[in-house]
């Protein structure tokens, strides 16, 4: 082998080991200036959850991890976001005590007004004689009932004076699955402003038995004690108010254990129900007069519907018609079998229940239907009537 050669060989060689060491050396910079900038990023995402009010979104966003500091900095940027969301509202949050002929009860509550309005559950409230407030400074004082309601089990208390804080209420249309909420309350009477976290399970349901629908479900932890109290998002707004969990007892056909159940009545709802009750001291709740089942898959498969959202009017297990006589969807020729789809062009949805579109008007209110029969969609006008007492 001659020496030219063996000299291109060196060349090519040594162009080999310095394009290899070269690319490794600039991957090395390359990639020590992206971690330095991620962790510039996550840092000044820290310093904003610090600074100013929490979205869901800021507080749940995660930049791509390069390093372990970078998911150690998130994880502290969303406990900073919690942290400050329970500030917010903690002084708003009650222990409500209820004396009535059989003893003594608790709940809790969340101060939603200057003059001393109070939301708590009508369960909480039932059958009381004399209900007292004790605010989160540990100090307390008498209160009035204002009025409740059971279809929905809110009930508004007012105490006199000065309170400590008046919560923020937020907007639960706004609320996603896997979102995360915060519950908190005085479980077992005791632990005042006791915080459990959790997240939005789900989005507009009902609890069979109940009577309820349209409820927020999560898997914050909610026992005895905390109903009444606010489930809260991290802006540290009341977008829900703590009304039951499921539990195996309630007998839902299943022996296995029953975890994170709970449910919360949607601002969506709740704020219409005490508006109602501060300026009356009632909720009049419009009335269709109708006996339906809510659609999703399940009852879409079960009737073979062409749907799978809106409102079957059937009498299903409830014993009464599906369109009761002299009421207003008998008036307007509404028939078993119809399913409606929309109020006012607002559709129902897997987030919508018919109730919660009602709700949003008064009896004596002329409401136009979307609803299918036959397969065909249709517009029928309707004049609502008003809920008689006696109905839950």
């Amino acid at each position: 082998m001659n020496v030219n050669r063996l000299a291109l060989i060196f060349v090519f060689l040594l162009g080999i080991f310095i394009g290899v060491a070269g690319g490794g050396a600039a991957g090395g910079i390359v990639g020590y200036l992206v971690s330095r900038q991620t962790v510039a990023q996550v840092s000044a995402t820290v310093a904003a959850v610090n600074a100013q009010p929490v979205t869901a979104t800021t507080s749940n966003a995660v930049a791509p991890a390069q390093s372990s500091s970078v998911s150690e900095t998130v994880v502290v940027s969303l406990s900073d976001a919690m942290v400050e969301a329970v500030k917010r509202v903690a002084p708003a949050v009650v222990t409500v005590t209820v004396e009535s002929s059989t003893g003594r009860g608790s709940g809790s509550g969340v101060i939603i007004s200057n003059d001393g309005y109070i939301i708590t559950n009508n369960h909480v409230v039932e059958g009381g004689r004399r209900y007292f407030i004790l605010f989160a400074d540990g100090t307390r004082r008498q209160a009035e009932l204002v009025g409740a309601d059971s279809l929905n089990d809110i009930a508004v208390l007012k105490v006199d004076g000065e309170v400590p804080g008046v919560a923020t209420i937020g907007d639960s249309a706004a609320l996603q699955p896997g979102e995360t909420v915060l519950a908190i309350g005085s479980p077992l009477g005791n632990f005042r402003n006791t915080v459990t976290a959790g997240v939005v399970s789900a989005l507009n349901r009902s609890v069979p038995g109940s009577g309820m629908e349209g409820l927020i479900q999560t898997d914050a932890a909610i026992n005895s004690g905390n109903s009444g109290g606010p489930l809260i998002n991290l802006k540290g707004e009341v977008v829900g108010i703590n009304t039951m969990v499921v539990r195996n007892e309630l007998g839902f056909g299943s022996s296995a254990p029953v975890e994170g159940l709970g449910f919360a009545v949607p601002s969506s709802i709740f704020s219409n129900v005490a508006d109602q009750i501060i300026r009356t001291g009632q909720v009049r709740y419009p009335f269709l007069g109708i006996t339906y089942l809510m659609i999703d898959g399940e009852v879409a498969a079960q009737y073979n519907l062409p749907v799978q959202n809106g409102a079957f009017i059937n009498p299903g297990l409830s014993g009464q018609p599906a369109v009761l006589p002299n009421t207003a969807a008998a008036q307007a020729g509404l028939r078993e079998g119809d399913i409606i789809t929309a109020v006012n062009g607002q559709r129902l949805d897997a987030n919508t229940s018919l109730r919660q579109l009602l709700l949003q008007y008064r009896p004596g209110d002329t409401v136009e239907l979307t609803i299918l029969r036959d397969g065909q969609e249709q517009n029928v006008t309707v004049t609502l009537g008003e809920r008689p007492s006696n109905l839950r």
